[in-house]
């Protein structure tokens, strides 16, 4: 099982490093398969109900625990934290009026499930706050092995928020029975990948396609279906979305009424933003590419990562126009930057 978990890293381009080793030797030592009574008794280890992982973005999180979970030949949910919430949130509104539906959620789900994986786990909402701690602790409690993985340990969730305190009790009592288990290391294998993608700007034209098998790879939970996101209560267009990636089409987005409020959030919140679909500008595109100058000067000043696909246009030549020379000479400079690994990594 362990060899089959280290293949399917190496598929995906990732040789385990120390920490990411010993990590999947914990997992390997806490399944549920191993947690039977006897077992408990030969290694005098406590008896885990859950594994919560937690620790930088990039570190293979998420590709690790799926390939272990996959080979544990169990009754598996697989779910991100965002459509978890949003599936509990909808059975409770069909549950109206019935005491303690909680109960009912933990009970439906542990008929359908043996182990529940719950991927990029992020409490910010007081209505998610109130109720996930619970929920999880009623689902170990019903035998349901249950998966996290996190940027953050427990303790740091939910930060500020209002009756964290609530909160606080219910996941003290999850993590009595969970191993939460950092993994530690600077190697982000997310970046590496990305950034050796052999994106030469001037001679190859990639394709939608193969830029999404780029994503797949490094994002497990990427929808290619929704072609519209949310900030600063608006709706803009893009070309797909996961909780912190963003794939725009620079001539669709910035051909939107967009500003810099927008471009702040959209730096704030994602990890990766990759952009596609250029065009050549000049003076009578002009505010198509001063929203494009203002979105790199923001993500320039907050370190953030774009890939860009420029395709077979020149980027130093995306701009031909006279009203925006000086600042598009500043841009241009900046987007060589943005594309080197020193930047990037």
């Amino acid at each position: 099982m362990l060899q089959n978990i280290i293949d399917n890293l190496k598929n995906q381009g990732i040789e385990p490093d120390l920490a990411q080793s010993n990590l999947i030797e914990e997992l390997n030592n806490t399944s549920p398969k191993n947690n039977t009574f006897i077992n408990k008794i030969k290694k005098n280890k406590p008896s885990f109900k859950s594994f919560y992982l937690w620790g930088d973005v990039g570190r293979g999180k998420t590709v690790i625990l799926k390939s272990f979970i996959k080979n544990l030949d169990l009754k598996v949910i697989d779910f991100h934290y965002i459509d978890f919430m949003q599936s509990i949130h909808n059975e409770l509104s069909s549950l109206s009026g019935k005491k303690n539906p909680l109960d009912h959620i933990a009970k439906s789900l542990s008929k359908k499930s043996e182990v529940i994986f719950i991927d990029e786990f992020q409490v910010e909402d007081i209505a998610d706050a109130m109720i996930v701690g619970n929920l999880l602790n009623q689902l170990i409690e019903r035998n349901v092995f249950v998966y996290i993985t996190s940027n953050a340990h427990p303790n740091e969730l939910y930060k500020d928020g209002l009756q964290r305190k609530k909160f606080q009790d219910s996941m003290k009592l999850f993590q009595k029975h969970a191993r939460v288990y950092e993994l530690d290391g600077d190697k982000d294998y997310r970046t590496r990948n990305i950034v050796n993608f052999n994106n030469n700007t001037k001679n190859k034209s990639y394709k939608d396609s193969e830029i999404a098998s780029l994503i797949e790879t490094n994002y497990q939970n990427v929808d290619f279906k929704i072609k519209t996101f949310q900030v600063n209560d608006r709706v803009f267009s893009c070309k797909a979305k996961c909780n912190n990636f963003l794939w725009l089409s620079f001539n669709n987005f910035f051909s939107e009424p967009n500003g810099n409020k927008d471009f702040i959030k959209i730096s704030e919140n994602v990890d990766w933003i990759f952009i596609s679909e250029f065009r050549h500008c000049d003076d009578e595109t002009a505010d198509i590419m001063r929203r494009f100058i203002s979105f790199i000067d923001i993500c320039y000043r907050d370190q953030t990562k774009i890939k860009f696909f420029f395709n077979d246009i020149d980027y130093e030549n995306l701009y031909s126009g006279v009203k925006l020379k000086i600042l598009w000479e500043r841009c241009c400079s900046r987007l060589i930057e943005m594309q080197t690994k020193e930047y990037l990594i």
